[in-house]
């Protein structure tokens, strides 16, 4: 399989995600290799997940890093709450359009969808144990913030806000992790 063709392939499967990103209604069948995920379907929350520290505006946040497909997929599904200044950061492979939605999630969030930049392109309250899509306007999301319901609001934090990290820009610090890298770190 060329590069190309893998990162089609990859593409795809990330259309598909879980409290990350859920499947269009009536999705093409997606290929073998794409729906061989080990540990998906999740019963159970994840372990908490390595943690960066971000500014977002003028606000300092500890967030997990989903950054593995099978991470991204599973995000807050089973778990119970999350601290006031904590959140759940996923990073996407590309630029691309993205939904989340809320199956096995129980606590209230708020979605920012942000840019390869770090800006923070639009906010989208998500609803506990929804499964109903919730889709990005724009095309260019590199990543997703959650944190608490409201957090953005009680914050001042707004669409156009850069978040950076304590090594520097999002880009630079976050990266996707597929399975190509993961072989590599093995």
């Amino acid at each position: 399989m060329n590069f190309g063709s893998l990162a089609l392939l990859l593409g795809l499967v990330l259309a598909l995600v879980g409290c990350g990103q859920k499947p269009p209604a009536t999705p093409p069948p997606p290929p073998p290799a794409a729906t061989a995920i080990a540990g998906w379907p999740p019963t159970n929350a994840q372990p908490r997940l390595p943690t960066l520290k971000l500014q977002v505006g003028n606000q300092i946040v500890t967030a997990e890093l989903c950054r593995r497909l099978i991470e991204i997929r599973t995000g807050m599904m089973f778990r119970t709450n999350m601290a006031e200044d904590e959140g759940m950061l996923f990073a996407l492979p590309e630029p691309q359009p993205t939904s989340f939605y809320m199956k096995y999630t129980r606590v209230p969030l708020t979605a920012a969808y942000i840019d390869t930049e770090g800006r923070i392109l639009e906010l989208h309250d998500l609803e506990p144990l929804n499964e109903t899509s919730v889709p990005s306007r724009s095309f260019r999301v590199q990543y997703v913030l959650e944190m608490n319901r409201g957090w953005f609001e009680r914050k001042g934090v707004v669409p156009g806000v850069t978040i950076v990290t304590e090594q520097g820009p999002l880009k630079d610090s976050v990266k996707f992790v597929g399975p190509r890298e993961e072989e590599k770190g093995k």
